[in-house]
């Protein structure tokens, strides 16, 4: 009979083969999950013999993680800025540098008055917003999506975390036109991949909606638009905070200064690449 730690090690050398990226941690996660712990708490048990009725559906995750099915699909949540929220096809998975974004919105705001208003324009599963309600609790969070499927996510995402929904607007829409302004803080992780760049994605990322990953043929088309129905939408003095792409900083730092907004900060991620504007109204 194999031992946990046999399996974990079989099962790290199966997705080595098949190319998954940090196989062991992967490995940790789907154990952890069908025997209905946290990861850490495999270290404490190596020795324990795992049975039939244990190794059938680990064995079903791991083919389909070797098939390059998202972990956080298979999980059925991700973990985001200390919580965890439901995760499937319906929408983006958050990559760690939206998570940094959120990081960035709280320590600005964190020895100020907290915006009372907040959008999150394409909220997908509804991460950046419901953090953000979750830490500013006076605030009125609108979360807005063309897809009526991530705006269900985002509201069971809500209701995962039994947030005040008297305090949260969802909307079915297109950016930000159709919604009346003006709000303190505009917040977006808009599709930036450039079209032609789709079909080179890693595997996983085809399982996410293209719908949030194609941002057009220059990447940035998405995020043009959004800027261009911002007039009238953040109030003077108001932050707009937007995630992009590499290489996309000054071209919507220019587009943003043309359309009126003052103190353009190109931030970096971890990482050291510019990967955030923010700029005032």
């Amino acid at each position: 009979m194999k031992t946990l730690l046999d399996t974990l090690q079989g099962g790290t050398k199966y997705l080595e083969a098949r190319g998954v990226e940090d196989a062991r941690l992967n490995m940790e996660y789907l154990l952890a999950k069908v025997l209905q712990c946290e990861r850490m708490d495999l270290y404490l048990d190596f020795d324990r013999p795992l049975v039939e009725a244990e190794l059938v559906p680990l064995r079903e995750l791991l083919r389909d993680r070797g098939e390059r099915q998202p972990l956080q699909h298979l999980l059925g949540e991700v973990e985001f800025h200390g919580r965890r929220f439901r995760s499937d096809g319906r929408g983006l998975i958050p990559r760690p540098e939206t998570e940094e974004l959120v990081g960035i919105m709280i320590a600005r705001f964190a020895l100020g008055e907290q915006p009372a208003t907040v959008v999150d324009v394409g909220c997908g599963s509804g991460v950046i917003g419901l953090s953000l309600g979750l830490e500013w609790q006076g605030s009125t969070v609108t979360l807005i999506d063309i897809s009526a499927d991530a705006l269900a996510l985002a509201s069971e995402n809500a209701q995962r975390h039994t947030m005040d929904c008297g305090k949260l607007i969802f909307v079915e829409g297109d950016l930000i036109s159709g919604v009346p302004g003006p709000f303190d803080l505009v917040i977006a992780n808009l599709p930036y991949v450039s079209t032609g760049e789709i079909a080179g994605l890693e595997a996983e990322l085809s399982h996410d909606p293209r719908l949030a990953l194609d941002g057009g043929e220059k990447g940035i088309e998405i995020i043009e638009r959004l800027i261009s129905q911002l007039p009238g939408k953040i109030a003077p003095g108001g932050l707009l905070a937007l995630e992009f792409g590499e290489g996309q900083g000054d071209s919507l730092s220019r587009m943003l200064s043309v359309s009126g907004f003052n103190d353009c900060d190109l931030v970096k991620d971890m990482a050291g690449i510019e990967r955030f504007i923010l700029a005032k109204a």
